[in-house]
């Protein structure tokens, strides 16, 4: 069953399944992705990744979308490893939708490149020729978005992408979700859009399943406005919504 409310800009939507959750994150994304091609032709979306995507990745593949219409960017990336890493986010991608719908263009940030300073520049070019229609992202358990953990997080972050060190929540909730052997296989460092890009996005869809995230939801829409829960910022975006399912929405008042 669906409850929508607001908290300051922020659109709020609970369901009491993950699948529903994922479907109706699907239906608001490609709703925004056809209104820009037929606006302008052509659609620009960012994709993130993690098992909180999974639900609706899979349910955003079986909506009526042109994707030979439609350029890619992702969220982030962790620094040094391969694309055939098995945590790897571009082989994340590749496989779960993007190998799939086959999309006119997709920019991937290589965490390997051997230029990363080349790497950066040649990406936030890339993202201020292609002005981001909807950005899917997603909120980590220390409230992160993208790789922002909040001793990195900045409001007002001059670039658009940049390299920043791991706090350990979001390194244990990576080594938790089954992407690495042992804690100390997971990188210290990842290359990530920052707040700033994420904000300058036309639309926000921010899907956010599992128990183990409700204290992050909580302060992301309770508390302050602050870097301390840098998803708190979601609530000063003029067109963003929150999906949750039970688990994640079980400590909202």
């Amino acid at each position: 069953m669906e409850r929508s409310f607001q908290i300051e800009n922020l659109a709020v939507k609970t369901y009491g399944e993950t699948k529903a959750m994922g479907a109706a994150a699907a239906d608001y994304v490609a709703g925004k992705l056809r209104a820009a091609i037929n606006k302008k032709g052509a659609a620009n979306i960012i994709l993130a990744t993690g098992a909180s995507q999974f639900s609706f990745l899979e349910a955003l593949q079986t909506k009526e979308i042109d994707w030979g219409k439609i350029t890619v960017f992702h969220l982030d990336e962790y620094k040094g490893i391969s694309e055939a890493h098995p945590a790897s986010f571009r082989k994340y991608l590749k496989e779960r939708i993007l190998n799939r719908v086959a999309p006119k263009k997709i920019f991937f940030l290589n965490g390997d490149a051997p230029n990363l300073e080349l790497e950066i520049k040649n990406y936030e070019e890339a993202l201020q020729a292609h002005p981001i229609d909807i950005a899917c992202i997603g909120i980590g358990e220390n409230g992160h978005i993208a790789f922002n953990d909040p001793a990195v997080a900045d409001f007002k972050d001059p670039k658009l992408v940049k390299v920043v060190e791991l706090d350990e929540a979001c390194r244990n909730q990576q080594l938790g979700e089954g992407w690495f052997p042992t804690f100390d296989d997971v990188p210290k460092e990842a290359l990530t859009l920052t707040i700033t890009a994420i904000m300058s996005c036309k639309a926000i869809s921010c899907v956010v399943p599992d128990k183990r995230k409700a204290q992050a939801v909580y302060n992301s829409l309770y508390g302050v406005i602050s870097t301390n829960c840098p998803a708190s910022i979601l609530r000063t975006h003029p067109e963003s919504v929150l999906f949750l399912d039970k688990g994640s929405a079980s400590m909202i008042k």
